[in-house]
């Protein structure tokens, strides 16, 4: 069709005459509305980031002389980071004379990483680096995986918060029996 037929055409619709390829032979064009189709791209655009899973490293730092409790707080931190989907970087801080004895920063590294090997896997081997020594765990799940999971559950409590509403306003009168 040749041009000037296709942009009345255009006109008479009240729509954009625009160029989906224009390095065919004949050049490709297509009547629509350009601003509600810059408008949808857009929103799928935002969709997509939306449901983009940011990489987030997060870090726990302990010592060789850790407490037992300290201990289980340290790796129930660990536990929520690698069931959020994060991966998790693990820091041993040595001082002193501590620097002499790595083995007991790399026997509790190996501990740690039994002790969540069901929620991650060790992505790093423990390895010294001056004063410190780090590993890096990896959660088993996807990052995608574990928003969603955490979306449904909190729909979950959602629903059952407005279920126990109701349960509590209708109260005793509808345990008492109608008189007829």
């Amino acid at each position: 069709m040749p041009l000037a037929k296709a942009l009345e055409l255009a006109q008479e619709y009240d729509l954009d005459l625009v160029e989906v390829a224009a390095n065919a032979r004949p050049p490709v064009c297509k009547l629509m509305d350009y601003g509600k189709f810059k408008y949808e791209s857009a929103m799928k655009a935002r969709e997509a980031r939306k449901n983009q899973a940011h990489t987030v490293i997060k870090e726990m730092k302990l010592r060789p002389k850790i407490d037992p409790h300290d201990y289980d707080t340290k790796k129930g931190h660990v536990v929520r980071f690698l069931k959020q989907g994060d991966k998790v970087k693990i820091t041993i801080m040595f001082r002193g004379r501590e620097q002499s004895r790595p083995e007991l920063g790399y026997r509790l590294l190996q501990r740690l990483a039994e002790d969540v090997q069901d929620l991650g896997y060790v992505e790093s081997n423990p390895k010294q680096d001056g004063r410190n020594m780090i590993m890096v765990l990896g959660p088993h799940k996807k990052k995608t995986e574990a928003m969603a999971e955490a979306r449904q559950a909190q729909q979950a409590r959602k629903a059952g918060r407005q279920g126990r509403g109701a349960a509590s306003r209708r109260g005793a009168s509808s345990e008492e029996p109608a008189e007829a």
